[in-house]
């Protein structure tokens, strides 16, 4: 992991179940939106564009991802 994505400010979903079971993404940088698994912040991070993120995002609450029984 980069020096940048060490020091970000990295914060847990909102839909986190308070067990673990949730995403961080990190604020502030301009090019890309980092996502890691809060439980494993030392390990890989994805990234992805703005505009990806956005569409993602949109996806989600537009409800076209199933949920898990």
């Amino acid at each position: 992991m980069n020096q940048e994505l060490q020091i970000a400010n990295w914060r847990k979903s909102t839909y986190s179940n308070g067990q673990g079971d949730c995403i961080e993404i990190a604020d502030g940088l301009t090019d890309t939106v980092p996502v890691r698994d809060s439980k494993d912040p030392h390990g890989p991070a994805l990234g992805f564009s703005p505009a990806a993120w956005r569409a993602f995002v949109a996806g989600i609450r537009a409800g076209d991802f199933p949920t898990a029984p």
